[in-house]
């Protein structure tokens, strides 16, 4: 058991919470026994570390709590945790998801979870929150192991992909069924969509809403998700 937090694999784990040394590694920490079930399923697992003595992973590494504390970023000690290596993009999909300047973790990772489950398959993040944010990672709930996503701005992906182009904004129309290839694009929470974006849309569509002026990102974007994928021409 390793009962020290200056031990050189807790020093070296610890500083995973930092983004330039995820950067850097192409590594990165994720928490929960169901984390690490979906990172296995793919082959991602590095490292995984316990504070469980009796635990099914015999290679796991016995951490003390207080160790386990130096390691993670939840405010209670999870039981487990691992290092695990980022998976590499892989060819763009029909349905894909792009998204401009999101910066919320867990309105991220929602949309992850969104977008798997609805068969946008591939994801686009343009100027957007740290996909290996420790928030984002809880919120997607392993989603993200799953996905294709790739970072790259607007401009180029819709320079390099044959893809139409559907845009959100407060005066567009009602959706109406699209046929693939097709990218929804999701703005900032507080900005929307910026307005070099919405010029370069094949369509602009809204949701039909009373009583509010507006939606969450991650609601509004999921609605439209699932929309888009019960009504395909």
């Amino acid at each position: 058991m390793i009962t020290s937090v200056n031990n050189p694999l807790i020093k070296s784990t610890a500083k995973l919470q930092q983004k330039k040394i995820r950067d850097e590694s192409n590594t990165y920490i994720i928490e929960g026994e169901h984390l690490i079930e979906e990172a296995q399923k793919k082959g991602l697992i590095k490292t995984i570390f316990t504070t469980n003595d009796k635990t099914k992973y015999k290679e796991a590494v016995l951490l003390s709590p207080h160790v386990m504390k130096k390691i993670t970023d939840t405010k209670h000690v999870p039981p487990f945790a691992a290092i695990v290596y980022k998976h590499e993009a892989k060819h763009i999909g029909p349905q894909v998801l792009i998204l401009e300047q999101i910066q919320d973790p867990g309105n991220l990772g929602t949309l992850l979870r969104s977008a798997l489950a609805f068969n946008f398959t591939t994801v686009i993040l343009d100027d957007c929150v740290d996909l290996y944010n420790p928030k984002v990672l809880r919120a997607a709930q392993g989603a993200h192991f799953h996905l294709n996503i790739l970072t790259q701005s607007f401009e180029t992906f819709k320079h390099n992909q044959p893809h139409s182009i559907i845009a959100t904004g407060l005066k567009g129309t009602t959706l109406k069924p699209h046929k693939s290839p097709y990218a929804l694009v999701l703005g900032n929470e507080g900005h929307g969509l910026k307005p070099q974006t919405l010029n370069q849309a094949d369509s602009i569509i809204t949701i039909p809403i009373q009583h509010i002026d507006s939606l969450n990102v991650a609601i509004a974007g999921s609605i439209i998700m699932h929309s888009l994928s019960q009504n395909e021409l």
